[in-house]
């Protein structure tokens, strides 16, 4: 686990402003947050999470899809689906949220990863908790090799932060980005079917490490597709940060098996986990 922050400040809200709010798809928008004063809230590591606030309302735990390379400000991509989220989605730039964190250990950027290929699998938000990684990795691109990242959502407008991947990652030196949709769509002239499918139809070498982050049925057919392909639980990684809600191990809403998600992940190599829930 990354030591940003400690145990005490977690727990303590800190104000944000939002200073920037970009609209990704119909029902996602990115929020750019920095303290009243300029700059960062805190520091992070890839993965980690925050509790995002609007006061009088509720608080809910997002992953932090800034990388920690970005010393300006931090920023959360969140999907409308419930009260608190329809108003965040309300909110306007120069508005205030409170935000405490991080929470949970982080992708293994400076261990485990360093000096391997990677192979990003993403299905819609999905894409928002390992968009850290991938910016970090490229920002220290020297200490990783050959970069895959395969992202499918169910249409072209519904692909989150679509300029950037094409602006920015499909640009960048050794990396290489398939992009899918589920359904044909006029207008759009690339793959067509689901991730788990194009991830056979590509048929990836196993000479790298494997990070997934999408919908519970997405995760469990890609992994039944990795190992198909020889990949071990040991060369796979994903985050269930969708499952923290208290954070700090006390309400046991998180636990899968013996695990508790918030005290032990959101990052979990799969064969640290005992059981992945019923849902997968």
């Amino acid at each position: 686990m990354c030591d940003c922050g400690n145990s005490k400040d977690m727990l303590v809200p800190q104000v944000g402003i939002i200073t920037g709010i970009t609209q990704e798809t119909p029902d996602v928008k990115t929020f750019r947050v920095n303290a009243p004063d300029g700059g960062k809230l805190f520091e992070h590591m890839p993965g980690q999470c925050a509790m995002v606030c609007v006061p009088g309302v509720s608080e809910g735990m997002f992953s932090i899809t800034s990388s920690p390379t970005n010393k300006e400000y931090q920023e959360f991509s969140i999907k409308k689906c419930g009260i608190l989220t329809e108003q965040l989605h309300s909110l306007e730039v120069g508005d205030m949220v409170t935000v405490r964190g991080p929470y949970g250990n982080n992708f293994p950027v400076e261990t485990e990863f360093k000096g391997k290929n990677l192979l990003f699998i993403a299905g819609g938000i999905g894409l928002a908790p390992l968009r850290s990684v991938i910016n970090y990795c490229l920002d220290n691109r020297e200490n990783y090799g050959r970069i895959d990242i395969l992202y499918g959502s169910r249409s072209a407008d519904d692909l989150v932060k679509l300029q950037e991947i094409q602006d920015v990652w499909m640009k960048a030196p050794n990396v290489n980005v398939y992009l899918t949709i589920d359904r044909e769509q006029e207008g759009w002239d690339g793959h067509v079917g689901f991730v788990p499918t194009y991830l056979k139809e590509i048929g990836f070498k196993t000479d790298c490490i494997g990070i997934v982050c999408g919908p519970p049925i997405m995760i469990k057919f890609v992994l039944q597709g990795l190992k198909e392909m020889g990949f071990t639980d040991e060369q796979i990684y994903t985050t269930l940060e969708l499952r923290m809600k208290c954070g700090i191990g006390k309400c046991g809403r998180c636990n899968i098996g013996s695990k508790f998600v918030c005290k032990d992940g959101p990052v979990f190599r799969f064969d640290q986990i005992d059981e992945l829930p019923n849902e997968y």
